[in-house]
């Protein structure tokens, strides 16, 4: 028997709709492939205005990537203080932020040499 698994556009594609299904804000697609000793291909990051849409976005993503790509994250953190959630999917790693914790942490300058994306919302 032989597994279908999705290509990383179809995950990123259906994590980028669970983002937006619950106003998930500022969505930025890092990609990190040209980057030596990376530990994934892809972080998506996006934030949330509350602990409460953090979480909620951490959900959407879980009900939406799981019903239309039938993949389940391999590990996440950081749901119970919902400053910071950090979703792994392997090739693909999610981070959802309250602002003020994505603006402390600012991944976005860390990573300055990865190809940087950012998602025009659709509401």
């Amino acid at each position: 028997m032989t597994e279908n698994k999705i290509s990383t556009d179809q995950l990123i594609t259906e994590i980028i709709n669970g983002i937006e299904t619950v106003k998930g804000e500022n969505i930025t697609i890092l990609d990190l492939r040209e980057i030596e000793n990376t530990v994934c291909d892809y972080f998506i990051i996006c934030d949330g205005n509350s602990n409460t849409q953090v979480n909620a976005i951490s959900g959407s993503i879980q009900k939406i990537v799981g019903k239309n790509a039938q993949e389940k994250p391999w590990h996440i953190e950081g749901e119970m203080t919902a400053e910071w959630v950090l979703m792994d999917y392997v090739n693909v790693v999610v981070h959802i932020f309250q602002k003020s914790t994505r603006e402390f942490y600012d991944i976005e300058g860390l990573w300055g040499d990865a190809k940087i994306t950012n998602i025009k919302s659709t509401y």
